[in-house]
Parts: C-alpha cells; structure tokens; sequence
C-alpha cells in the first residue's frame, strides 16, 4: 500500500515537472531538485533532468542551461553531504571504537575510497541513494576536500549531460515513460561500474605478476 502511494506521488510530481519544464524558472527547479537529491535521496533528479532534457529538444529550454543547472545543482549538493559527512566523523568514531568490528569496518570503508574513490564517485553519481552514501562516507573518513570537489565536479558534469542529452535524445519516447529513461541510466551506471571494475582487476594481477617476477629476479642474484 505504500509502495503504491509513493508511486503515485512520483508520477503526480513527474507530471507537475513536465507541466512547468517550458518555463524559465525550470533550470531553478533542476538545480534545486539535483542538491536536495545529493543530500536527500527521495526523488530521483534524473527525471528531472531528463525532462529537461526533453524541453530543450522541443526548443522550450536551452541544452546548455539545463546541463548547466543539473551539474551545479549536483555538485553543490555531494558537497554540502561531504560536509555533514565531516561534521558527523567525530561521533561516528566514537561510536565506532565500543567495537572492534565498527572500527574496521570504518578502516576498510576509508581504504576502498582511497584506492577507488575518484571512479567510485563518478558510477554512484548514477546510482540513486549509493551517491549519497559514498560522499558522507567521504566526509566521515576525512578525505581531502579539493581531491573529493575535483571528482564531484567531473561526476557531476559527466551525469547531468549524459541526462539531459538522454531526453534530448530520447525526445518524445522518454516524455511519456520516465522509468524507461531511469533503467537506461541505471544500466550504463552498472556496466560502467563493471567495465571499470573489471580494468581495475587485471591491472592489479599484472602489476602483481610484475613485482613476483622482480623479487623472483633478485632471488636468482
């Protein structure tokens, strides 16, 4: 029953959003909707993006803008959750040194950012609620802050232009069925995800058939 009751207001709220995606205010919208989405993961702010994406292809916005709002929007919003994420670290250490297990689980969430954190904030940028969950984890264990903007920046830029260019695209086909258009940027999320993941995995292997071959080397001296 709530399930149903959510859907529904998300398709009242995507009807309402394709209502006003003419107006000039939307790119506000966007921008609003893609910060509060960072920190706040309830409405995917794909779809709006995405719509206006739509009204850009039927010349009611500007391409550029829409991309413009939906990158700005992000990035401000995966910075204000670094922040809270920062500001949080200190009680979450606390808690997390009553138990042993807290606290690696902590050392292993702070050595998976360092080792991956730049490709991992550019595919959860894709992934509606594991985005948030990657920036406050990245405020949490203290990364620094110019490497995690410079990432965000890159993350943004590249998703609100895949979006926007997804309904620009899309046109029509994407107006009248805003799940097509959420799957299609989920699945290029995973496979990205994968792709990287995979690249990521045979890199490792060699780089460690390397350093056997070298201490093998030295042995033989």
């Amino acid at each position: 029953m709530t399930g149903v009751l959510v859907a529904g207001i998300i398709t009242d709220l995507s009807d309402w959003l394709e209502d006003i995606s003419g107006e000039w205010w939307f790119l506000l919208v966007i921008l609003a909707i893609a910060f509060f989405d960072s920190v706040i993961p309830i409405v995917p702010s794909e779809t709006t993006v995405i719509i206006g994406g739509v009204a850009a292809g039927l010349g009611n916005q500007n391409l550029l803008l829409v991309i413009a709002a939906g990158a700005v929007g992000a990035f401000l919003g995966d910075n204000t959750a670094y922040l809270i994420g920062r500001k949080m670290s200190a009680t979450i250490e606390r808690w997390a040194a009553r138990k042993p297990k807290r606290v690696a689980r902590l050392a292993w969430a702070d050595t998976q950012i360092r080792l991956r954190g730049g490709l991992l904030l550019i595919t959860a940028r894709f992934i509606p609620g594991g985005r948030s969950v990657l920036t406050i984890s990245s405020g949490i264990t203290r990364q620094p802050h110019p490497w995690f903007a410079a990432w965000v920046g890159v993350a943004a830029v590249i998703w609100a232009t895949y979006a926007a260019l997804l309904g620009y695209v899309g046109g029509k086909a994407f107006e009248d069925d805003h799940t097509k258009a959420f799957l299609l940027a989920f699945a290029a999320a995973f496979t990205l995800t994968v792709t990287i993941e995979v690249v990521r995995h045979l890199r490792g292997k060699r780089a460690s058939k390397r350093e056997a071959e070298a201490a093998g080397a030295l042995l033989e001296r």
